[in-house]
């Protein structure tokens, strides 16, 4: 006799293995799992990576970063917590802090970026914490709900002492932690993510 696969029900599958089949049956949806939750976000639409991408481009030049679409980052939230950021600027040796599950842990994050969707209120409220307790230096939000940029550095528990909010016409400079010395024009930035 041959033995037969069993499944195993689906109460007894892992939280991580619910979103990994998530994505697999819907491609382009980012399933994450933040304080025990599994979150489903939509696929980004064409401004949305506008966005990303003209945020990128200075990070490209400063060279010991790499600036790192949709990787994985691991919480310290939760058994099987990590979160997949639109962006992530990440020291060149990110590779040797692979935790789990395509995630790194967040020691070798300098910054993390988000460019709001449907669920912005996810990445205003939600992930603010999670990055936070996660001990990232630096947080983006390109907010196009409310059409302004914030920008979060020092994080202590789960909150981030600086919260900067920058509106059209203005200009932002990062802190050089992430690598270098980049400014961000806010203006360009917002009307490349406008609908």
């Amino acid at each position: 006799m041959s033995a037969a696969a069993v499944e195993r029900p689906h109460d007894d599958w892992s939280q991580i293995a619910e979103a990994n089949q998530i994505m697999e049956r819907l491609p382009g949806l980012r399933a994450e799992i933040i304080g025990g939750q599994i979150l489903v976000s939509p696929a980004p639409d064409g401004p949305h990576s506008e966005a990303l991408m003209l945020f990128a481009a200075p990070f490209q030049q400063l060279g010991l970063v790499r600036a790192l679409p949709g990787i994985g980052l691991w919480l310290p939230t939760g058994p099987e917590d990590y979160v997949i950021p639109d962006l992530s600027v990440v020291d060149d040796d990110y590779r040797d802090h692979l935790v789990e599950n395509i995630c790194y842990d967040p020691v070798c994050f300098r910054l993390v970026m988000e460019v709001t969707s449907s669920n912005w209120r996810t990445d205003l409220r939600d992930k603010v914490a999670c990055y936070a307790r996660a001990g990232v230096p630096v947080y983006v939000i390109i907010d196009r709900h409310h059409q302004r940029i914030h920008l979060l550095t020092s994080p202590v528990a789960d909150r981030y002492q600086s919260h900067g909010i920058h509106t059209p016409g203005e200009l932002v400079t990062l802190p050089e932690s992430v690598g270098g010395k980049v400014t961000l024009d806010v203006t360009r930035l917002l009307q490349a993510g406008q609908s």
